[in-house]
């Protein structure tokens, strides 16, 4: 090297978040309670109980943590069955054709049969048939809480298009329809008969198609004046 000169050093280039994620080592990904529940409902769809503290061991947390997230094991099963609803939900609701109470009546039907022909709840149902009624019909379980608004915003959806003016407010007419729904679905478990879908479907659909009754109009009164 001439004396005097000076090396240049070349100048490192910019750093990038994507430059960081490539040169540092990878990962593990973080587990999170999204995973709880995907693994949970995994299982369940095989037709497998659920329990905590082996969820917790396979997905290689603790169970404390795991109870922080996902709370007991009946909020667990809640959680499960409610998105596994939802799903059957969207499905019934593109299967179904029309508007309005044609509308409405075919998802019923077509999510009622979907439901009594699911493997994954009727499995549940049969391992304990008391636990299974707590989680999808008690107040205490989001099961049932869902489930009506679901059907509500499914009703009122044909209200704001113009399609339908049901004889009832939507909550109460949601909250009816769902017991009708569940009674004929769990008849098995309620009171030993066999689950009835059809009937149901006839039941909930005349709810559907009776419309809000409109006030008469006023009689006009005219005298008749005598010459």
């Amino acid at each position: 090297m001439p004396r005097g000169k000076r090396q240049r050093v070349p100048t490192p280039p910019r750093t990038t978040p994507l430059t960081r994620m490539i040169d540092a080592p990878s990962e593990p990904p973080r587990v999170t309670a999204l995973d709880v529940l995907e693994l949970a409902t995994s299982k369940w769809r095989a037709g497998e109980r659920l329990d905590i503290g082996k969820l917790a061991d396979e997905l290689g947390v603790g169970r404390a943590t795991v109870f922080r997230w996902v709370g007991n094991k009946e909020q667990l099963y809640g959680e499960v069955v409610s998105a596994a609803f939802a799903q059957t939900l969207e499905w019934a609701k593109r299967a179904s054709s029309g508007t309005g109470a044609k509308f409405l009546t075919g998802v019923t039907h077509n999510l009622l049969r979907a439901l009594l022909s699911s493997q994954p709840l009727r499995k549940f149902i049969q391992h304990d048939p008391e636990f299974a009624m707590r989680i999808v019909m008690s107040s205490s379980s989001p099961v049932e809480h869902r489930v009506i608004s679901s059907v509500r915003a499914l009703i009122e959806g044909e209200v704001a298009t113009g399609n339908l003016e049901p004889a009832m407010e939507t909550g109460a007419l949601a909250y009816v329809i769902v017991r009708i729904a569940e009674s004929f679905l769990y008849r098995d478990v309620i009171s030993g008969d066999q689950p009835d879908v059809e009937t149901a479907t006839t039941a909930i659909g005349l709810l559907f198609t009776a419309t809000a009754s409109k006030p008469s109009a006023p009689r006009t009164l005219s005298r008749i004046k005598r010459a």
